[in-house]
């Protein structure tokens, strides 16, 4: 069965490694391969990854569309996987389930927990600003 995708006018997305830019009217595509496919809004660039689990997250983003450069990839995500757990422990239990996500291949599914992590970051620093003054 096809995977169905209505991209809106002028999205972007990557299609197994390749970016794809649509064109100014809504299109509608049905992709019948299994390849990795990133909608614009779950595309995180080296700009925006500007804390720890922002930069997890993009890893893992290089790993399901760079096959090529896994080895590279998975060394820095077991790195970051290492600085984030001794700053922030409170972060072990997704860790270990994304981390279950890697090993497997898994690498959709170890975005969408990435994701809830990054959530989670953002409430924390939020919550910490709070506390201080400086929001």
């Amino acid at each position: 069965m096809a995977l169905k995708i209505i991209l809106k006018p002028f999205e972007r997305m990557i299609f197994g490694g390749a970016v794809v830019t649509n064109g100014s009217t809504r299109c509608e595509l049905f992709i019948e391969t299994n390849i990795p496919i990133l909608r614009e809004k779950d595309i995180m660039t080296e700009e925006q990854a500007d804390s720890p689990l922002k930069r997890l997250y993009l890893v893992i983003q290089l790993m399901y569309v760079d096959e090529k450069n896994l080895v590279a990839y998975h060394s820095t995500y077991w790195q970051l996987v290492q600085e984030i757990v001794i700053a922030a422990p409170s972060f072990l239990d997704l860790i270990d389930q994304t981390s279950e996500h890697i090993l497997n291949g898994e690498y959709y599914q170890a975005l969408k927990l990435a994701r809830k992590m990054i959530d989670h970051e953002q409430e924390v620093i939020k919550n910490a600003l709070q506390r201080t003054g400086n929001l």
